[in-house]
């Protein structure tokens, strides 16, 4: 296991145009799976391969168990990488490939023979020792991908999108594996994906990334449950948090919010950092809003809907809003586009966020 720390890590391609990656701070403790996660061009795989020392460092200081490695080559950082592709060695059989990065270190016979051994009943890939890359399905090239780092047992593994080129049922039993395999190894572990399903099922905490720089870091249901801007609101979740300009506004019984045509008072306690007439974005998940009467009502019209077989996910309309509302329900609740509906919203789970796109927390 290992301590892996990023501070103020930047890579800087070309100095006419804004840094890859800009001033990453990041600690990341022994034994944890963290995932960084973004959109495309975030800046997330740079970071990944400055760690790796496949991408030269412009600033900053990447330390693993307290030793700056900077200057460090890759082969001497005691790191093992799993890449999008699965670059295997066509011409080798699965156990050549396994068996390559050992004997190019120049390990015993008879030790490379137990691990390789070991990995292979890991990972349910014993009776296919023999058998070269072209003859594996996508699933096997990924697990013998996985071996390779495995075998080496390394202080670090790094994860480039490793799962991106598999079909769905195979990256939902792919990414149990990994995280069966994380619990077993108690391995320090650094994950790159965009798929915000792999971060919040496999992390043990996420760094969200956007325009080359950290946004919010923490355990995946903190993030999800108190985001810290916009932007993290609407990245995380599926459908995303629906995000509504509103104005506050004075009301016979206090201080309230107006969307469109709609207006509402919030619990007293989110409604302190408010200030009258004030522009701020209201943010409300989708399954915090119900199809049968209580919380804060509103009467819609439905103009979309999703029916899934566990769940049913709809949009609707409310007067002076021009973008629909998200909404997930069970599946039993019986909705028909043109319908239309009164709706409860659970403002006790509802978000604030100032114009700036700012999270205001009580």
């Amino acid at each position: 296991m290992a301590v892996v720390t990023l501070d103020r890590l930047t890579k800087i391609y070309d100095r006419h145009h804004a840094p890859a990656a800009d001033a990453v701070s990041l600690d990341i403790r022994h034994g944890e799976f963290m995932v960084l996660l973004g959109p495309s061009g975030c800046g997330k795989t740079t970071t990944l391969r400055m760690i790796a020392g496949l991408e030269s460092i412009s600033s900053g200081t990447l330390s693993i168990d307290g030793r700056t490695v900077n200057a460090v080559p890759a082969k001497d950082r005691d790191i093992a990488m799993v890449f999008q592709s699965y670059a295997l060695y066509p011409h080798m059989s699965v156990k050549e490939n396994l068996a390559f990065g050992l004997r190019r270190r120049a390990v015993p016979r008879d030790e490379i023979e137990r691990r390789v051994t070991g990995v292979a009943t890991t990972l349910g890939l014993a009776t296919l020792l023999e058998r070269k890359p072209h003859a594996l399905s996508g699933g096997q090239r990924q697990r013998v991908a996985l071996g390779r780092a495995i075998v080496r047992d390394p202080k670090v593994f790094l994860f480039d999108e490793p799962l991106s080129n598999l079909d769905a049922a195979l990256r939902v039993s792919t990414r149990g594996e990994i995280s069966a395999l994380h619990r077993r190894l108690g391995a320090t572990m650094i994950y790159v994906t965009h798929d915000q399903v792999e971060a919040m099922t496999m992390g043990s905490r996420i760094c969200i990334m956007n325009g080359g720089k950290v946004i919010q870091v923490g355990e995946p249901l903190e993030v999800y449950r108190r985001p810290a801007n916009t932007f993290v609101a609407s990245f995380l979740g599926n459908p995303p948090m629906n995000l509504m300009q509103a104005v506050v506004t004075d009301d016979p019984s206090g201080r309230a919010i107006r969307i469109g045509a709609w207006s509402f008072l919030l619990p007293a306690e989110r409604m302190s950092p408010l200030r009258p007439n004030s522009s701020l974005i209201f943010g409300i998940r989708p399954e915090k809003i119900s199809a049968t009467p209580g919380g804060a009502g509103i009467e819609a019209e439905i103009v979309q809907v999703e029916p899934l077989g566990a769940e049913t996910i709809f949009a609707f309309r409310i007067p002076e809003v021009e973008r629909p509302i998200f909404a997930r329900v069970g599946p039993d609740v019986p909705l028909k586009v043109g319908d239309r509906r009164q709706l409860s919203i659970d403002l006790a789970s509802a978000h604030v966020f100032d114009a700036q796109g700012n999270a205001l927390h009580a």
